[in-house]
């Protein structure tokens, strides 16, 4: 199987931690130079000189951008392929504060469409002319499975990721001649920042600990226990690989057997 990454350039969104991270370890490890893209210079600095290097002209470097900040963040992308065309993109981004999707003000949607949403397509754009040059292209979205089933309390974002993977599916049909992959990446409950804040927003809604309001959540999983964000960025960099060639337009959930739907 080929997942020889080597010569490839891979744009990491959301890198500074959690799945994002991950992804980007993992890419490294198979040989692609790798771009992360988050808010935190420090974090990026840091993490950039920590990547793994498996031959000598491999290069890691970082892009500081707010994904709410559409504009901005277009003309980092376009500076950035301009000087060393992306042949990978993987979107990731925090998701939207949790609630009710009738507590939802329209701002809520606006900025999770904005942070979700307009963020991928303006990436993409950028992006997409150094694939078809190129001949190679993966995008990848991490999204979340409520794509299949909708998540209680999470009103905002089960909108959103739905969105966003309506707008994957039909950008897949429409880079497929080309040779460009569009994939989405569903990932149950990992341990992230992102989890830690659903099970304390649980937590104090019910009344219970913390500790037992994870236990219960686990126990949901077939698998018994939330995901490593490694877990989430192994089905990533697959993805990313030569060898998922003939794969495009697909939900991959990854969550321990969670979701019941297939």
């Amino acid at each position: 199987m080929d997942l020889d990454l080597t010569g490839r350039h891979a744009l990491v969104c959301g890198a500074s931690q959690g799945i994002g991270r991950a992804c980007a370890i993992e890419l490294a490890q198979l040989g692609a130079d790798v771009t992360l893209l988050a808010r935190r210079e420090a974090v990026l600095r840091a993490l950039a000189d920590e990547l793994p290097h498996t031959h000598p002209s491999q290069r890691h470097g970082f892009v500081v951008a707010d994904s709410g900040d559409t504009e901005r963040l277009r003309a980092r992308a376009e500076a950035l392929a301009a000087g060393a065309p992306v042949h990978i993109l993987v979107n990731n981004s925090g998701g939207p504060p949790p609630g009710p999707v009738l507590d939802a003000r329209a701002e809520d949607f606006l900025d999770a469409y904005r942070n979700h949403l307009l963020a991928n397509h303006v990436l993409a754009e950028a992006v997409i002319p150094g694939m078809r040059v190129a001949g190679y292209g993966r995008i990848v979205n991490i999204i979340s499975t409520s794509v299949k089933e909708p998540i209680i309390g999470l009103g905002v974002s089960n909108t959103t990721r739905w969105a966003v993977a309506s707008w994957a599916k039909t950008l897949a049909t429409e880079l497929a001649p080309f040779g460009i992959t569009v994939n989405n990446v569903l990932p149950g409950s990992t341990k992230t920042p992102r989890i830690e804040q659903i099970v304390a927003t649980r937590a104090q809604k019910s009344g219970a600990s913390v500790e037992d309001t994870q236990h219960a959540m686990e126990t949901e999983i077939p698998m018994r226990r939330f995901a490593d964000p490694s877990e989430i960025a192994a089905a990533v960099a697959f993805l990313c690989s030569p060898a998922a060639s003939y794969i495009t337009g697909i939900n991959v959930p990854v969550d321990g057997g969670r979701t019941r739907s297939l």
